[in-house]
């Protein structure tokens, strides 16, 4: 089949060189680096399995900014474009989504658009009626950064959203689960087709889960450090039930990236006229646990905290809505010099920061090390490390 993939991101990208195994693939983006990378075969995301998979496997992956190149003939227009949280409309910045759909059903009304884009709730049918066309899917993904391909080739499961009154479109979702369960290694995977909406919500309180993990075992560690307490021994002993397992629960300062807290925000705002408290308090913990951080620096008293790293986790190379930025504005705000060293910006600046491309520089004029999962290139000034990770209490 001809399959176009707007966006190359971490979602698009992997999406593109999975199907590209069986499918003539054509990967859309505006941004010519990006462009010119997948083209040459080298991967402008920081992912081990789709770089390995671009110089190794026998890929019909083409990349380019020509959107009718791309959505002329395509059987299936997979959106996988960036939807940030927009603060001032509580509300998800949909306008490079939109931008697709519109362009692939002027350009080829006959495809079927399937939204992989995180987007509110009741969108899918939004769109349908804005632009005059039943052929919309949404078929929610469930990727790590630095993974995501690898989680396409094992997926937990393969959801895909559907009018289920519509026999047509029903059978173009059953398509594309295939297409998705064709590509993977993993076999008999769980696969569920579902009504668009339902699929939408799915997507939300998953990511609303996830979060709330998070922020369950930051607050344990917050108690603990009050009470002076073991946080590596309290989390062992909890997690040795089954029944909470041994995963996501290595405390941070706070839960950041593409999805958590946009997605987070996004379902409080669809519970307007709904009961609820947990949502919220998933929310509003976050921004408790960066005070409580802050302040525990503060009380320390130092002249300069470096901040070693934005990146959201280890791995990535990402550091959208990482965590550590929520830091250095409420250290920035108490007037305390901050300095970053993150070798992955080519500026001189961040968050109106220095930046530091030195790491012994760094290091000496640093007081406290600030960092969000610790790192042996730190071995050597361990007692200036301020971190969470229970992998430096070891």
């Amino acid at each position: 089949m001809k399959i176009a993939v707007a966006g190359t991101g971490y979602v698009g990208l992997s999406i593109a060189v999975l199907l590209s195994q069986q499918n003539e693939v054509y990967a859309l983006d505006i941004v010519p680096d990006k462009i010119e990378k997948i083209n040459n075969k080298i991967s402008p995301v920081k992912d081990k399995e789709i770089q390995t998979f671009l110089l190794e496997k026998k890929l019909n992956l083409t990349a380019t900014a020509d959107d009718t190149l791309a959505y002329k003939n395509a059987d299936f227009v997979v959106v996988s474009t960036p939807t940030n949280y927009d603060e001032t409309k509580n509300y998800f910045d949909t306008t490079t989504v939109e931008s697709v759909i519109k362009k692939a059903v002027e350009i080829n009304p006959n495809a079927i658009i399937v939204i992989k884009s995180t987007i509110p709730i009741g969108f899918s049918n939004k769109m349908k009626e804005k632009y005059s066309t039943e052929n919309i899917l949404f078929s929610p993904e469930f990727l790590r950064e630095g993974r995501a391909l690898y989680d396409n080739l094992y997926p937990s499961r393969i959801i895909v959203g559907v009018d289920l009154n519509n026999k047509t479109l029903l059978e173009k979702a059953k398509v594309f689960a295939g297409l998705l369960q064709k590509a993977a290694v993993k076999e008999n995977i769980e696969s569920h087709i579902m009504n668009t909406t339902e699929a939408e919500t799915v997507k939300l309180f998953a990511n609303a889960y996830l979060a709330l993990r998070v922020s369950f075992f930051n607050e344990l560690d917050t108690f603990c450090s009050c009470y002076g307490l073991n946080t590596k021994d309290i989390v062992k002993g909890v997690c040795l039930d089954p029944r909470i397992g041994n995963y996501y629960n290595n405390p941070s300062f706070g839960y950041g990236g593409y999805c958590l807290p946009k997605d987070t925000k996004q379902l409080l705002a669809s519970y307007k006229n709904v009961p609820q408290n947990i949502i919220s308090a998933i929310v509003s913990s976050n921004r408790t646990r960066k005070d409580f951080i802050a302040e525990q620096i503060i009380s320390k008293n130092p002249k300069t905290v470096g901040v070693y790293r934005l990146i959201m986790k280890t791995g990535s190379d990402n550091f959208r809505q990482s965590s550590i930025q929520g830091i250095i504005k409420r250290l920035k705000a108490k007037n305390i010099d901050v300095v970053i060293y993150e070798p992955t910006i080519k500026d001189k600046m961040f968050l109106d920061t220095v930046i530091i491309k030195n790491i012994n520089t760094f290091k000496q004029v640093s007081d406290i090390i600030v960092v969000n999962r610790y790192d042996e290139q730190l071995s050597d000034v361990k007692n200036k490390v301020y971190t969470k990770d229970l992998f430096f209490r070891d």
